[in-house]
């Protein structure tokens, strides 16, 4: 069997590896799969997608498989990934649908599934999904005549999502300079309208889409575009989104960047002083850096940790009813108001902080103090191998031996593009490059640079 599903949905090169063919017949699993069991006359599933150029062909194509089983499709266009998990259930439908790469280069695009809660699929749809994708026959309902789905259009979409997430504030921002760099994708469309409405002053920028321009040079993975604005400008933040506006990375007035750790804890800190951290407890993953664990002991705050993915620190969170967790990259949780991670609501929460604390974000920043991470993606031929490889296990032990209990490596394989990601994180940065790429030296070596 075939694998499509990555750690978050199917995604590859649009037209090349993730087809109009792969995207009807997703449509068609899809609305089969997360339809079943339904006593309704007629399913419908929400569809929403970010700017790039290729989800127009591919939202055709997946509408066309969901309608071809007999489900309705509501079209909610150019949306955030966290504004279709929350339209979903709010809408009453039975699933949703994001066409979307996230932090992805141009040529890339994606495909997620939620399922009528907004949650993502667990293990079990994704293995009946590839069951049914890989069928010598495709034997799924074919209706005709009045049974064939219909597409609906809900023009209303951003406004519903942002009407919620202001819902959420406890302050306004009047007066609050803030810098939003949308990444040319999703956010664009929503994160200065909402933020104006709040009182804020907007400095905009990358948020003029043309279906080429997402994430290039711009969004969450190039921090310092909006800490030069930040700084131009003198704002009093800056929060930058990735393509598809599930996550954030913010920069304080200085220009010193507030990533996914330095936003859990400060978040942490606030939910615990108002009573409202349940179990007293954040998730995070192994990524976390040093200074963000030391940082939340002192705050009496407990951090159970995960494998890498949103997928699973959601797991943990749902398993004991956690509402705060995430990732370093910028994946932000907030499971009482939203189903996965957001960087819109991330980003409100975070200024209604500022706002509310009268602290500046430096002040809010100093809750930790990171050790420096260096990390070097290796692009390979192969991803199998490399944990019974004695070559690499051995330049891994070298490494941890000569770092001790002050600092830690971490070597992982991309849930999505192939590479081998080798960390390393210390005291002192100068000696942790240096061991890196002797590590990432030996990965390119044994398992073949693509």
């Amino acid at each position: 069997m075939a694998q499509y599903f990555g750690t978050d949905g199917v995604r590859g090169v649009a037209n090349l590896e993730l087809t109009p063919e792969l995207a009807y017949k997703l449509g068609r699993a899809g609305a089969h799969v997360l339809t079943q069991g339904y006593d309704k006359e007629r399913a419908k599933i929400a569809v929403g997608k970010d700017t790039r150029i290729s989800g127009d062909m591919l939202e055709a194509a997946l509408i066309a498989g969901i309608t071809s089983v007999g489900v309705d499709v509501v079209r909610l266009g150019i949306l955030p990934t966290p504004g279709v998990a929350y339209l979903t259930r709010s809408l009453g439908a039975d699933a949703g649908v994001m066409i979307s790469a996230s932090h992805n280069p141009v040529p890339d695009n994606g495909i997620k599934f939620f399922g009528g809660d907004g949650y993502k699929l667990t293990d079990a749809q994704e293995a009946e999904f590839e069951r049914l994708l890989d069928a010598a026959v495709d034997e799924l309902p074919r209706p005709t005549g009045d049974k064939v789905g219909r597409v609906y259009e809900e023009i209303d979409a951003g406004q519903l999502f942002t009407a919620f997430q202001k819902s959420t504030i406890r302050n306004r921002f009047d007066g609050v300079k803030v810098v939003l760099d949308c990444g040319n994708g999703a956010a664009s469309y929503v994160a200065a309208d909402v933020f104006r409405s709040l009182g804020a002053e907007v400095v905009s920028i990358f948020s003029e889409p043309t279906g080429t321009n997402i994430n290039v040079g711009c969004g969450s993975t190039h921090p310092e575009v909006v800490r030069e604005a930040v700084l131009e400008h003198g704002a009093a933040i800056g929060l930058s989104f990735d393509g598809d506006a599930d996550r954030l990375i913010a920069v304080d007035e200085q220009g010193n960047i507030v990533d996914g750790d330095y936003v859990i804890a400060i978040l942490a800190k606030a939910l615990k002083d108002r009573g409202e951290l349940v179990g007293n407890t954040v998730v995070a993953t192994v990524m976390s850096n040093i200074g963000f664990l030391k940082a939340m002991r002192e705050q009496d705050i407990n951090v159970i940790k995960t494998a890498v993915g949103d997928r699973y620190v959601m797991e943990a969170m749902k398993a004991d009813g956690y509402v705060l967790g995430g990732e370093q990259s910028g994946h932000i949780i907030m499971l009482e108001h939203n189903t996965t991670g957001d960087g819109l609501l991330t980003a409100l929460h975070l200024t209604d902080i500022m706002v509310e604390s009268q602290q500046r974000m430096s002040e809010l920043r100093q809750i930790m103090q990171s050790f420096p991470q260096i990390m070097v993606n290796v692009r390979v031929a192969t991803k199998e191998g490399w944990k019974e490889n004695d070559a690499i296990q051995s330049a891994i032990a070298r490494v941890e031996e000569i770092l001790g209990a002050d600092g830690r490596v971490l070597v992982r394989p991309s849930g999505t593009e192939p590479l081998i990601r080798v960390m390393a994180e210390g005291p002192e940065e100068e000696s942790l490059r240096r061991y890196v790429n002797e590590i990432a030296d030996v990965v390119r070596q044994e398992q073949g640079e693509k």
